[in-house]
């Protein structure tokens, strides 16, 4: 089982020009832990439910940028970014610059976009859903000629790319996480292109958990793909108050169900350095005892 932290809200409360030593802090606290990555949400605008709209928002990519430069060993990702969000080769280019200048701890996190109100406060692209998904699966197999030094011309139903250049190619390949629970298209995109999944923890949801994923390994059954090739990651919010102990027990309840990956939240409020501690711990006594938990995909130990 493996631990990881999301950066959801910025919200200190010494305001916006203490961010920086805020996140620095967070991240070097992190950095050479057993926590294994470290992801922020891409959002222009704050999206938790929980949170204010007009609370403290950074741009996803600047913000993995300056937390590259703070840490040498944890992976770094979003959770998730919208696939009309950016031109895909400008999103490609950011997570190869990423990957590049991390010494390959780039993830690609992904989505199909949901945010409607966000869109229209900011003059964001969102097409209709069944656009968002065929220019998803553009994107990636963008992202795959690209990272595979293919610079023949690509031509899809949205997108085109005369000569798509991708140098200097990533140091290693980025792993590909798709966020996102609908059964018939998302997931189905997951065994077509990702090496992770990212499920949702929902309140008495242990039979819908266990529903995706066999819904995720009959898609990988029909296009002949070993399901275990692709990790399955959920998000889960941390309770206020909850110790290490408890955090681990939920994340080995959570193994059980099939979870191998869990990626932790603070709702409605920054990280506090008390809770990090917590996190810490946790995923020290998780990787000390891994060789318990659901197995590491073998295709993509990397990842």
């Amino acid at each position: 089982m493996k631990l990881s932290v999301s950066v959801t809200n910025f919200s200190w409360p010494d305001g916006p020009t203490a961010i920086p030593a805020h996140l620095g802090t967070l991240a070097e606290f992190l950095d050479g832990t057993a926590v294994h990555t470290l992801w922020v949400a891409d959002h222009l605008l704050q999206a938790d439910p929980a949170c204010r709209l007009d609370e403290p928002m950074l741009e996803a990519y600047t913000t993995l940028g300056f937390l590259a430069a703070k840490t040498a060993e944890l992976r770094l990702g979003t959770l998730v970014t919208a696939a009309t969000f950016r031109d895909p080769a400008v999103l490609i280019k950011a997570v190869t610059t990423l990957d590049v200048l991390s010494g390959g701890r780039a993830w690609l996190g992904l989505g199909a976009g949901y945010n409607a109100d966000e869109a229209r406060a900011l003059g964001l692209f969102l097409p209709p859903t069944r656009e968002r998904f065929d220019r998803m699966g553009e994107l990636l197999q963008l992202a795959r000629r690209m990272w595979d030094g293919d610079e023949s011309a690509y031509a899809g139903s949205y997108y085109r790319a005369e000569h798509p250049v991708g140098r200097p190619r990533p140091i290693r390949r980025p792993p590909v996480l798709i966020g996102g629970t609908g059964e018939r298209r998302t997931l189905r995109m997951v065994a077509e292109y990702a090496d992770a999944c990212n499920l949702f923890d929902i309140p008495n949801g242990e039979s819908v958990i266990r529903r995706q994923l066999d819904v995720l390994g009959r898609h990988c059954a029909e296009i002949g793909r070993p399901p275990e090739e692709i990790e399955h990651t959920l998000t889960t919010a941390l309770t206020p108050g909850e110790s290490a102990d408890q955090l681990v027990e939920r994340c080995r309840h959570l193994a059980g169900l099939g979870i191998q990956h869990v990626v932790v939240i603070a709702r409605g409020r920054p990280w506090a350095p008390s809770e990090l501690e917590v996190v810490v711990r946790a995923a020290a006594e998780l990787a000390r005892n891994r060789s318990t938990s659901v197995s590491a995909p073998t295709a993509r130990q990397d990842v």
